[in-house]
Parts: structure tokens; sequence; C-alpha cells
């Protein structure tokens, strides 16, 4: 008669692992689920070679970097002046406020994995350093997920690249509203591919 407690727990073990591989069959796809719904995103305010039609586009849409969308264009509430510097005609956003222009660009929301490649790209904290920006939304064209849409003319918050480590010349060179490496300018930003 001690067969049967035996039976019962060799029935009962083997129900636990059958439910125990169901479960991991199916439940293996939660965290996934979790993740898109639950990572933090951040608002990027691009004002240079990533913004569109420019040269380092591509890298905010180039999915080992991370994940981005486009959310609004905007400018800076407050002057700041936007130079092209050094012999790669990068465009510097010094961090001057109440000199130069208000500056215009582009606000993106980028995964945590688009923000550290931003950092790496950017050269924090030596080259730029990611500050926040208080911004004036021109157009919002990106989803708001149970916020209100933000209307044209509204202030909303993004980090910034911008730059205290400049040349002691630089606030002296000419400053910009809108940055475009194709302007008259004639200062064609250089990409790091075509870098000796």
């Amino acid at each position: 008669m001690w067969f049967g407690p035996m039976i019962r727990s060799i029935h009962f073990l083997k129900q636990t692992q059958l439910v125990n591989r169901t479960l991991n069959n199916h439940l293996h796809l939660i965290p996934e689920v979790f993740l898109h719904s639950c990572v933090r995103m951040a608002h990027v305010f691009v004002y240079g070679t990533l913004k569109k039609g420019q040269p380092n586009y591509f890298r905010m849409f180039h999915s080992p970097n991370g994940k981005a969308e486009f959310l609004a264009s905007a400018c800076t509430t407050e002057k700041y002046p936007l130079v092209i510097a050094s012999e790669y005609n990068i465009p510097f956003l010094l961090n001057i406020p109440g000199q130069g222009h208000r500056v215009q660009g582009e606000i993106y929301k980028v995964d945590d994995q688009m923000l550290k490649f931003l950092d790496a790209f950017e050269g924090i904290p030596t080259m730029y350093q990611r500050t926040l920006v208080k911004l004036e939304v021109k157009e919002w064209k990106g989803q708001t997920e149970g916020e209100e849409t933000p209307s044209p003319g509204s202030i909303t918050e993004a980090f910034v690249y911008s730059t205290t480590t400049y040349k002691p010349d630089w606030p002296s060179l000419p400053s910009y509203e809108s940055y475009d490496s194709y302007g008259d300018h004639g200062l064609k930003y250089v990409t790091r591919e075509a870098r000796d």
C-alpha cells in the first residue's frame, strides 16, 4: 500500500514539470512585451549633422545604434552660438547662453541604447556635454503616450549636445541659426569615413 503515495508524488512531480515547461515555453515572450512598453525614452534635440538631410542622419535610424523617432521641429528658447569649427567643419553649439541665435533643430525620442550611442558618437564628456535645454515647439509630428500633444509655441525640454570645451577663438566665428552642411558658407562637413 505504500505504492499509492509514491505514485501520487511521481504524478504530481510530472505535472509540475509539465506546467513549468509550458510556462517556460510561453512566458519567455513576456520580458520582450514589457521591455517594449517600459523602456525609458529620452528626448534629444539635434541641430547639426544628425538632422534630416544631413551627413549623419542615417545614424539615427541604424538599428544596431538603438531606436529613434522624430517628434518635432523646434528652436532653442535662448540664443546660443552655433559655429562651424575644426579641420572637419563640425557644427558646435557653444554653451554660451545669450549669444548667437535661437538655434533651429529637431527633437527625437530615443531609447537608452541610442542615447548611449549618441553619447559615444558625440565624445561625451570631452568634446561635447549632454545637458537639458528649453525649446519652443514649431511643429509636433510624433506620438505622445498619454500626454497632450504640444502645440506650436509651447515650451518643452530635451537633451542637447553642446560644448564648454571650445577653443578661445570659436565664439568669434560666424554663428548660424540653422545648420546645413551643404550651405552657402562652403564649409562642408568631413565625414568620419573620409578623415585620415
